[in-house]
C-alpha cells in the first residue's frame, strides 16, 4: 500500500505554545521553552544495528516522531533539528558479523536500512540527521581528552574510564542512589576501577575486532574503540550544540546510559547536555517487558506482512506514552476496526483538504502528547462528520484530515486502506484479484450461479465486492 507524503501543516503564529512535557529530571511536567525557538533541538537514541528490531524499539520511534511533528506544526518544519542516530559500533555488533562472516560495515548498513523502511512503514518520517557513532571518532577522542584533562577520568590497564566521583550529582537523572548503585553493580568489578560505578570511555581492541589508533598522550599502547555512552555524547555535541532542547529515549536507558551521558557531558563541556529529558514506557508482553534477552519479542516485519502499518502505529500509541502498554493481537484488530471507522468517512469525502486538527486533538497533545485523549477528540470529530451535511461535514472532513497530518494517520488512499491486510487467514489481495478475475469470466460466459458463489465465498471471507460500470472493485469488510 503506496504511502502519501505529509501534507504541509501550517505553523501556529496566532497563539502561544502550550506544550507541557514530563521531565523525567525534573520528576514533573514542564511548559517547554527551547533556548533558541529558530533552532529547536531533539536527539533520540535509535538503534543498535546488528540484527532486526522489536516492536517494542519501535514504540520510541512513534512517540517522538509525534513530538517531532508537533514541535514542527508549531516552530515551523526548518526551525526543528531531529536527531536519531544509529550505534553502528558494539559488542554485539561485532559478534553479528563474526558469526555471520560478513564485513561490520556491511551488516550495519543493511540492518539500518531495514530500520528505516519499517519505520516508515509506519509513517515515522525521516529525522532530520542520523549521525552514526563510527563516523565520530575524532569528537568522541577529543571528548575523553577534555575529561582526562580536568581528573573527571583516568586511564587504566588499556582503558579509560569516567570517575563517577567527578561529578557530584551523579544519580540525579535515575535517582537511584549512588551507594545503592555500587551495591548493584555486577559481582566481577574490573580491578582497575577506582569506583564499581566508574564506566569505559575507551576499551582496548582485541586481535581482530575493530579498533582506532590511542592517542599516544593518553599513556595507552594499541588500538582501541569507543565505549557505548561515548557515543551519544560526542554526536550530541558535533551535530545539535553543548546544551540541547529535549533528549529522548525509552525508560530502559536512564539507567546507566543516560545517566553516564549527562555526567560526561557536563564534565566536558561545563553545561548541561539537555533541558528536558522524555522517557517512553515499555512494551509488555504477558508480565515482563519485550526484549531479545527475555525470548519474547515480535518483530515488524513478520507484523507489516499482516497488518498496515498505520494499524500497528495508532496501537502504539493508544496509551500514553509514559504508560506500559501490553502488546497484544487483540490490540492490534481493535486499532485496525477504528482506522476502519475514520476511512469509511473519509472515502466519502475524498475531495476536502486538510484543515487545522480540532481544537481537542492539539489541547490533548500539548498535554504531555496525551494520545488516549487526542484520539478521543477524533472520534468526536468523526461523529460530528456524520451527523452534519454540506459545508459543515466538509468542515469537520478537513479536521478530520488535519489532525490525521499531526498524529501520522490517515495518509493512504482510502481505496488502497479497504485492499490491505487485516488478519493472517484472509485471502491475500493476489488471491482476490484471481477470485475476481475468474468471476468476470464466469460472468462472461452468462455463467451467474458461478458468478454468484465466487461472491458469496469473498463474502463469507470478509471481501466486498461492488460491482460498477467499470467492472467490479473489492475491499475488506
Amino acid at each position: 500500500m503506496g504511502q502519501r507524503l505529509p501534507r504541509a501543516v501550517p505553523r501556529l503564529s496566532n497563539r502561544a505554545m502550550t506544550l507541557t512535557l514530563f521531565d523525567t529530571k525534573a520528576r514533573a511536567k514542564r511548559a517547554f521553552a527551547p533556548g533558541d525557538p529558530s533552532r529547536v533541538t531533539m536527539y533520540v537514541c535509535g538503534p543498535t544495528v546488528y540484527d532486526h528490531a522489536h516492536i517494542g524499539n519501535f514504540r520510541a520511534a512513534v512517540v517522538f516522531d509525534l513530538l517531532f511533528r508537533v514541535l514542527r506544526r508549531t516552530y515551523g518544519a526548518d526551525a526543528v533539528v531531529y536527531a536519531r542516530n544509529f550505534t553502528d559500533i558494539d559488542d554485539k555488533i561485532i559478534a553479528a558479523a563474526a558469526k555471520s562472516r560478513e564485513p561490520i560495515a556491511d551488516l550495519t548498513a543493511r540492518y539500518a536500512d531495514i530500520y528505516k523502511a519499517e519505520t516508515g512503514a509506519l509513517n515515522v518520517l525521516a529525522p532530520t540527521l542520523e549521525p552514526r557513532a563510527t563516523a565520530h571518532l575524532a569528537d568522541m577522542i577529543s571528548l575523553i581528552g577534555r575529561l582526562l584533562e580536568t581528573g573527571a577520568a583516568y586511564a587504566a590497564e588499556g582503558h579509560v574510564l569516567f570517575s563517577v566521583a567527578a561529578f557530584g550529582d551523579y544519580g540525579a537523572l535515575s535517582g537511584a542512589d549512588q551507594e545503592e548503585m555500587r551495591a548493584g553493580a555486577r559481582v566481577e568489578v574490573a580491578p582497575y576501577k577506582r569506583d564499581a560505578a566508574d564506566f569505559v570511555l575507551w576499551k582496548p581492541s582485541k586481535p581482530g575486532e575493530p579498533g582506532w589508533e590511542t592517542p599516544a598522550e593518553w599513556g595507552l599502547s594499541g588500538p582501541g574503540r569507543p565505549g557505548w555512552h561515548l557515543e551519544c555524547s560526542a554526536m550530541i555535541s558535533r551535530n545539535l550544540g553543548e546544551t540541547i532542547d529535549i533528549h529522548g529515549g525509552g525508560q530502559d536507558l536512564r539507567f546507566p546510559h543516560h545517566e553516564n551521558e549527562l555526567a560526561q557531558s557536563i564534565c566536558a563541556n561545563g553545561a548541561p547536555l539537555a533541558r528536558y529529558w522524555v522517557h517512553n514506557g515499555f512494551l509488555r508482553m504477558g508480565s515482563g517487558k519485550m526484549s531479545k534477552s527475555e525470548g519474547n519479542v515480535v518483530l515488524p516485519r513478520d507484523l507489516l506482512k499482516v497488518w498496515p502499518g498505520e494499524a500497528l502505529r495508532w496501537a502504539l500509541l493508544s496509551a500514553h506514552y509514559r504508560q506500559p502498554l501490553d502488546w497484544t493481537t487483540d490490540l492490534i484488530e481493535q486499532s485496525k476496526r477504528q482506522l476502519d471507522r475514520f476511512y469509511r468517512v473519509l472515502a466519502a469525502n475524498p475531495d476536502v483538504p486538510a484543515g487545522d486538527p480540532p481544537h481537542g486533538v492539539i489541547e490533548a497533545l500539548e498535554d504531555d502528547l496525551n494520545t488516549p485523549a487526542a484520539f478521543a477528540a477524533l472520534h468526536e470529530a468523526r461523529d460530528a462528520a456524520l451527523n452534519a451535511d454540506g459545508a459543515a461535514r466538509d468542515a469537520k472532513i478537513a479536521e478530520l484530515r488535519g489532525a490525521g497530518d499531526l498524529l501520522g494517520v490517515f495518509q493512504h488512499p482510502a481505496d488502497a486502506w479497504f485492499r490491505s491486510a487485516e488478519s493472517a487467514e484472509g485471502p491475500s489481495a493476489s488471491e482476490i484479484e484471481a477470485r475476481l478475475a475468474e468471476r468476470a469470466e464466469a460472468r462472461k460466459a452468462r455463467d451467474f450461479a458461478r458468478s454468484d458463489t465466487i461472491r458469496d465465498e469473498l463474502a463469507a471471507a470478509g471481501v466486498v465486492i461492488e460491482d460498477g460500470p467499470t467492472g467490479a472493485t473489492w475491499r475488506r469488510e
